[in-house]
């Protein structure tokens, strides 16, 4: 799909769509509790949709009756041998469910599109195989065997996924387990996120040092009902666009989430930007800034390394995006993508081995570029429009149904024009 962009102002007021990362992993946790669960999810994407898709496959029964997800638990004593578990693109699907899947001894395929059958599995593979894991062919890949042991390890500083995965699978065996994440920990926020929804589902992790310690009992404990929170990462969309170009008001995001995205906020600060709090309204309100350029340590928040690199690209001196490495293994090389848009809208931009020096310029031109496939540089393009005289057109702008489907809708509702052509 092709889209024509444009932003003379942007200005209004947008609710945050539910976080992707929470809404995996609380349907994960009700597919294995006790009884019943509702969530509320008042939008879905792609990858919530494979993950609902998967465990269905599994044994559980999801609806989707909107804005709720009516989760009822997998029967452990009739789980679907030999399943085949639709991951689509969705790194987070597969690397949680593989190990799950073991812990249940349930035999497998896992079938993925786009780059995700190229995308690491090491060390979640080898660590699954000194476990009486079997791995065989690649796409579809196909496991067998049951997880065995109570002594576990890995290297965080590939995926936080893959401790997840292991956390959600130690969690379902009949025994106590540990784990401990050697080296330094990629994305450590998203593993604290794994934690909370296994606390509210019963199971809460101890952590002692670099090792985390599962009281395991066959079975998580529903509460019933449980609401997924205002999403961080796409949140960051429209921040940077009010410090942009106008002012844009954000509600229904949590002041006190563990999403690690939320770093946004004071990253958008460290540029200079005016964003603010609004306790009445309960909405984060960003407002054009003069602003100024700043090192950021990616390593915690990969995810919007290509909305801050957008905002760089104005901002008065250098900026140093620095810690990313792992970008270049997501739906596209998303450091090399980041900076294929926007030197082609005109940005001062180096490519480095793990991030971006971009020197600030006055502004960017329209010009036509491409999503690569990847719903993060599709929405940064849409801040980039704010940024140019001329209007983008971009190809591949569905990419944005991967997490954000009413993406376009809301970018229309604060003032750009997106005409599909």
């Amino acid at each position: 799909m092709y889209m024509s962009i444009f932003c003379a102002n942007a200005q209004g007021k947008i609710n945050a769509i539910a976080s992707k990362s929470v809404a995996h992993r609380l349907l994960i946790c009700a597919a294995f509790a006790d009884m019943p669960t509702r969530i509320r999810c008042d939008q879905t994407n792609k990858d919530i949709e494979a993950t609902a898709a998967c465990l269905s496959a599994l044994g559980a029964r999801i609806e989707r009756n909107t804005p709720y997800y009516d989760v009822t638990p997998v029967d452990k004593n009739a789980i679907n041998k030999n399943a085949a578990l639709p991951c689509n693109e969705s790194g987070s699907t597969l690397r949680f469910l593989l190990p799950v899947a073991a812990a249940l001894g349930a035999d497998s395929l896992f079938v993925m599109n786009g780059r995700l059958p190229d995308r690491p599995l090491s060390p979640l593979r080898e660590e699954l195989e000194a476990h009486s894991v079997v791995f065989f062919e690649k796409n579809p890949l196909r496991i067998n065997g049951t997880l065995t042991g109570n002594e576990f390890s890995i290297d965080g500083g590939v995926s936080s996924q893959f401790v997840s995965g292991l956390l959600f699978a130690l969690s379902l065996l009949d025994h106590d387990c540990k784990l401990t994440v050697n080296g330094n920990i990629e994305s450590a926020p998203y593993i604290d996120i794994t934690c909370d929804a296994l606390a509210l589902f019963g199971a809460p992790v101890k952590k002692d040092g670099n090792t985390y310690i599962i009281n395991a009992k066959g079975r998580l404990i529903s509460p019933r009902e449980i609401e997924v929170e205002g999403d961080w990462s796409n949140a960051a969309f429209p921040l940077a666009l009010g410090i942009l170009k106008g002012k844009v008001e954000v509600s229904g995001l949590n002041c006190s989430s563990s999403q690690g995205d939320m770093a946004i906020v004071d990253i958008l600060k460290a540029f200079g930007g005016n964003v603010s709090y609004c306790e009445e309204s309960g909405a984060y309100i960003a407002c054009k800034s003069s602003l100024t350029g700043t090192d950021i340590d990616a390593s915690q928040i990969p995810d919007l390394v290509p909305v801050l690199a957008t905002v760089a690209t104005v901002a008065q001196g250098t900026t140093r995006i620095y810690g990313a490495a792992r970008l270049r293994l997501k739906e596209s090389d998303r450091i090399q993508s980041t900076y294929a848009v926007l030197r082609a809208l005109g940005a001062d931009i180096t490519e480095t081995a793990d991030g971006l020096m971009i020197n600030g310029v006055e502004k960017l031109c329209g010009s036509d570029v491409d999503s690569y496939n990847d719903h993060r540089i599709a929405m940064s393009v849409a801040v980039a429009s704010a940024l140019t005289e001329d209007k983008i057109h971009l190809s591949g702008a569905e990419a944005v149904t991967k997490s954000y489907p009413d993406f376009w809708k809301d970018m229309r509702s604060l003032g750009l024009i997106c005409d599909q052509t």
